[in-house]
């Protein structure tokens, strides 16, 4: 569900987009990160679970597989709630080497990203205020998964339910 998104140049520190994805409604979380480092990613998911709430994190993701990037590698950062709890506040997979297809959603989820920031773009110049207009697009784009609801219209459905 979760992933890292490059627009990295090869042998360049960059900013990357941290890309969530909640499985059942497709509603997409992307957070732009200053590197490609596990305390990166520790610290935009704790400014996720801020804003969400603990507890509608543990709803939202109970799991996080992830690829085997480095930035993913220390599952403690990444399992730890910052509020200290002993509960984790999700679960943390690997998908298998070379098998992107076990990651589907967040595939095409990037696939989305690249109309707006094609391969090889640099995201030194990337705000997060851009960040989120993308995401906001991407969560009212109608899906033919969604029986061509758009992923905020099924979240805000299921969030009532």
């Amino acid at each position: 569900m979760g992933n890292g998104f490059s627009g990295r140049i090869k042998g360049t520190k960059e900013p990357y987009l941290l890309v969530l994805s909640e499985r059942k409604t497709r509603k997409e979380i992307i957070e732009l990160i200053p590197d490609k480092t596990a305390e990166s990613v520790g610290k935009a998911l704790d400014r996720i679970e801020k804003r969400l709430g603990v507890v509608k994190f543990r709803e939202t993701f109970k799991t996080i597989t992830t690829d085997n990037g480095s930035e993913f590698r220390n599952w403690k950062i990444i399992e730890k709630s910052y509020t200290g709890s002993k509960k984790a506040r999700t679960s943390q997979y690997f998908a298998d080497a070379y098998c992107s297809w076990q990651r589907g959603t967040n595939e095409n989820i990037n696939k989305m990203i690249r109309r707006f920031l094609p391969k090889g773009t640099s995201f030194k110049n990337l705000t997060q205020e851009e960040v989120k207009k993308i995401e906001k697009w991407i969560n009212n784009y109608p899906r033919k998964i969604l029986k061509f609801k758009t992923s905020e219209e099924y979240y805000q459905e299921e969030k009532v339910a």
